[in-house]
Formats: structure tokens, sequence, C-alpha cells
């Protein structure tokens, strides 16, 4: 995944656990064993991350399918 890909981020998206701001972060996913870094909102908090929809059912689908596929 390409961290240039990542999407804008919501305004003043707030954690439902903590209720403080969330902010780009580079975190650090993992499926199947790889890890992928990539920047997206995270509590600085908890730690909590927010994928977006379209992330989500977008390019980290396709990588999933791919690494499933191996």
């Amino acid at each position: 995944m390409s961290q240039n890909a990542s999407p804008p981020a919501p305004p003043d998206l707030v954690c439902a656990r903590c209720e403080q701001p969330m902010v780009m972060a580079k975190v650090t996913v993992t499926y199947l064993g790889h890890k992928f870094p990539y920047d997206l909102l995270n509590c600085p908090g908890c730690g909590k991350v927010h994928v977006p929809e379209a992330l989500a059912t977008g390019k980290m689908l396709e990588v999933e399918q791919l690494l499933e596929d191996k």
C-alpha cells in the first residue's frame, strides 16, 4: 500500500472512547503476517485507529485478496 494514497482526514473526528481529537499518525497494518506502514487517523489517548470505508473496501481489500491467493 502506498502511503501517498492516504485519503484526506475528516474534519474534527473525535475518538468515541477517549473523546480526544483523532490525529494523523503512521501506524502498522498487519494482515496474514505481513506488515504495512500507513498514515491513518488514530487516537493519541488509547491508540484506536480510524480506517475510512473507502480504504477498507478499496485498497485494503485488494491487498487482502492478493495475500490470500498466495
